[in-house]
């Protein structure tokens, strides 16, 4: 009788952000979703559901990404807008757009969206590095990979690097 143990997962794969090595041998999957003409990808472990746009509770004194709280069945979801967050101005938010819950460092938030597209499985070999350009530049310091999908890209971010503890405990809602 043989047994077999699970294979070590990497720090960077514990923290949501793709392996850039070659070195993982199971497909992964994304999310992609539209914020203006850009698509972006969040992994799908990460996503706890997808709603449409409903109204939230504005609080003061926040960040202009965040535009305030909804009641997730009974849980109290930050609700943060990712065009404002890549410093794109903010989002006027209609039926059409979605809402992505997730789950970053252990806290439920929600991410404004224009559209979610699709649900991308891609091999290591296929998420290709960031090019080294001006890194300090809004939003790039999220940026954890490319994927060429069709006649486009996608981006894949890391909810960690977007949403730090720093970000999060300044929306004044932590849900858990």
């Amino acid at each position: 009788m043989t047994t077999q143990t699970a294979p070590a997962l990497r720090d960077d794969a514990a923290l949501g952000a793709p392996a850039l090595d070659g070195t993982g041998s199971e497909p992964r999957q994304f999310i992609s979703f539209k914020v203006g003409q850009e698509e972006y990808a969040i992994d799908i472990l990460s996503v706890r559901e997808i709603k449409g746009w409903t109204q939230t509770t504005t609080l003061p004194n926040q960040p202009d990404y965040v535009l305030g709280v909804m009641n997730l069945r009974g849980a109290i979801v930050p609700v943060f807008d990712l065009r404002c967050r890549f410093g794109l101005g903010l989002t006027q938010a209609t039926p059409t757009h979605v809402v992505i819950i997730v789950t970053a460092l252990n806290r439920v938030i929600g991410l404004l969206v224009d559209a979610v597209s699709d649900i991308l499985t891609v091999n290591a070999e296929e998420i290709r590095a960031v090019p080294d350009t001006e890194r300090d530049r809004a939003g790039t310091e999220f940026l954890t990979g490319i994927i060429a999908v069709n006649d486009g890209m996608v981006v894949l971010l890391s909810l960690e690097a977007l949403f730090g503890a720093t970000v999060i405990a300044k929306s004044g809602a932590m849900a858990a």
